[in-house]
């Protein structure tokens, strides 16, 4: 099965031409904790889902995340970001652990409240584990 699209249209204006269509734009799955600074650390996530499907959390847990090493030019970390080519999907439940008085940890929750929000979530996480070379395994 093939498709075919039409040719772009070209629109005449003083004397040139121009064409018009569909723009798309890929964005690369990222997480984020400053806006606009891709987290460089892998993390070990965890999911769990209610036994009637209709809600869940994910928790994701950074070892030794870069934002550590680039917070202090950047500013503060502001939540959690994960971007791909829908959107962005956020939440604010963030907490560090520290060792030793230093950060050693990051763990960032997202809860998701219906099927909508799950099947979103999981759209992304293909995307990034795409992206990363992860692997899901279940327990």
């Amino acid at each position: 099965m093939s498709l075919q699209l039409p040719p772009p249209k070209r629109a005449q204006k003083g004397g040139s031409s121009h064409l018009f269509g569909p723009i798309t734009m890929m964005v690369k799955p990222a997480i984020q904790f400053i806006q606009g600074t891709d987290e460089q650390t892998i993390p070990d996530v965890r999911l769990t889902k209610s036994r009637d499907g209709t809600n869940g959390v994910a928790t994701f847990i950074f070892e030794q995340p870069s934002v550590f090493d680039s917070s202090s030019e950047l500013g503060d970390i502001t939540g959690f970001y994960m971007i791909d080519e829908e959107g962005v999907l956020q939440s604010v439940d963030v907490s560090a652990k520290f060792v030793n008085g230093k950060p050693s940890t990051i763990e960032a929750k997202y809860i998701m409240r219906n099927p909508r929000e799950w099947d979103r979530f999981m759209r992304f996480m293909e995307r990034y584990s795409q992206a990363n070379g992860l692997q899901f395994i279940k327990k």
